[in-house]
């Protein structure tokens, strides 16, 4: 195995570190693990209610954001920017369909998001400057403008932000958190020096399977309730704490906590947001009967219930092989790969769209479909690291695409735009974005606007205590607001 192959193979099948812890652990976690032996609920699932600590947030019917996340980085010239005059080094495979935007072509891959581009706005000309898997999401996701990959982020991401700067706005009790991630994309991001209590609500599982379940929430029995609550007023009765003594104010925190964690347990709304039975099964057959439909479907109904910003990662084994959008040659053959996973994409993010328009949610609900980059214009051969879904056997020579950050594409739909139009493009191999150039700070700005937050206004406290910009350099889309 050479050097490239070994890079490659071995990079995207680590564990990948998880986010900076910005204060000291001891005292919090002894806290929590007591209230966890107060209510009988464990660790695993008190750690899943992080994003409540510190939270005060009322329902409402405003804005909400869904962002579709494909973790490797999506091929745009097979996808919504084919090259069909590029030469065979470039165009690939597929044949280029209508959309029902006039002279406008996606590939046969997705037939449905052809079908509902009037719905859409595609934006060809985005770039930027990060080419590796943990930069590459840090500087689209926080707009970190090192392109060195670290371990973990010095910056905040736009998910944590927007929670925090919505949480500081309101007052009041609300029984969804405001910030909740269904297989969410943290792997190379999260709150940084905004503290773990700004992390989104995690969902992990397959929303598809039998018998998946959100734990820890809406429960049923009164008498159970009624147990809990008893527990809780127990331990505050022996709590001997000295509050004066509580200098950092874990412990109103904590009250905090247990208060957010017991509505989480006893308030029906709760649990209905997060109940896909409730669909009826025309509309769950519709996203498709699969891990990526349901975690969509799942999106729409907390969105429609109120949660301000949900996040969700197609990976997993619908991706293929590797189970991610990472198509080297060593890890997929990137068109046997794409055309793996197309049908379930294609459906589920389409069902998403038109479920939201023909809901009347479309002012109010943003989606945002898009990777941390794209890959080469220009298609590359290496060996096979391993034979799967999306792979040939190991030591077969295979096309596939590498990381690309000059010009790829990213797909908007409701949020109260002028859909139905195409923003930006490339040249004619693909390689550049040539027209309408969008940078990381201008997809930051644009998502924050839709939130209600003036970007070029909002500064945050840093680890020091400085004043930090949430967006260095960017303005929001004018054709996407």
């Amino acid at each position: 195995m050479n050097k490239r192959t070994l890079r490659h193979a071995t990079t995207h099948n680590a564990p990948c570190p998880g986010p900076m812890i910005t204060c000291p652990l001891e005292r919090r976690s002894f806290l929590k693990f007591g209230l966890a032996g107060a209510t009988g609920l464990t660790l695993p699932g008190l750690l899943r209610l992080r994003a409540l600590a510190g939270e005060n947030l009322t329902s409402r019917s405003g804005k909400s954001i869904i962002m579709v996340w494909q973790p490797g980085g999506c091929s745009h010239i097979d996808t919504y920017d084919p090259k069909p005059l590029a030469s065979s080094e470039y165009r690939g495979p597929f044949n280029q369909i209508a959309t029902k935007l006039p002279g406008v072509q996606f590939t046969e891959l997705i037939p449905r998001q052809a079908a509902i581009a009037d719905k859409l706005v595609v934006l060809r000309s985005m770039y930027q400057h990060a080419p590796g898997h943990p930069a590459g999401s840090m500087q689209l996701l926080s707009g970190d403008p090192d392109t060195r990959d670290k371990p973990a982020p010095k910056y905040p991401d736009w998910m944590s932000i927007a929670h925090y700067l919505l949480s500081q706005k309101r007052g009041g009790s609300r029984a969804l958190p405001g910030y909740i991630g269904i297989n969410p994309p943290t792997e190379y991001n999260g709150p940084a020096y905004l503290g773990d209590a700004y992390s989104p609500f995690s969902i992990t599982g397959d929303p598809s399977a039998p018998n998946f379940v959100v734990p820890n929430l809406g429960l049923t029995d009164q008498g159970e309730v009624g147990r809990i609550q008893r527990k809780v007023n127990l331990r505050q009765k022996l709590d001997t704490l000295d509050r004066a003594f509580d200098r950092s104010g874990e412990l109103g925190a904590l009250d905090q906590f247990e208060s957010q964690a017991l509505s989480l347990l006893t308030n029906p709304e709760t649990k209905r947001a997060f109940d896909l039975t409730l669909e009826d099964d025309a509309t769950r057959d519709r996203y498709g009967r699969n891990s990526w439909g349901q975690q969509l479907l799942m999106a729409r109904r907390l969105a429609e219930a109120g949660v301000d910003i949900i996040t969700t990662s197609l990976n997993g084994k619908l991706c293929g092989r590797v189970h991610n959008w990472d198509d080297h040659a060593v890890n997929h053959n990137v068109f046997e790969a794409l055309q793996f996973r197309a049908a379930a994409y294609d459906q589920a993010v389409a069902a998403l769209i038109e479920d939201i328009y023909e809901r009347g949610l479309d002012e109010r609900i943003l989606v945002c479909v898009t990777g941390e980059f794209g890959r080469t214009p220009k298609i590359s051969y290496e060996p096979s690291t391993g034979a799967g879904d999306g792979s040939a056997p190991a030591g077969t020579k295979q096309p596939g695409r590498d990381h690309w950050v000059r010009g790829f594409t990213n797909i908007w739909s409701g949020g109260g735009m002028r859909v139905g139009q195409v923003v930006g493009a490339t040249d004619k191999r693909g390689e550049d974005s040539i027209e309408r150039r969008c940078g990381p700070g201008d997809f930051l700005a644009t998502l924050y606007h839709h939130l209600g937050i003036d970007s070029s206004k909002v500064l945050i406290q840093d680890f020091n205590g400085r004043p930090t910009p949430i967006v260095d350099r960017g303005k929001p889309i004018p054709e996407l607001i």
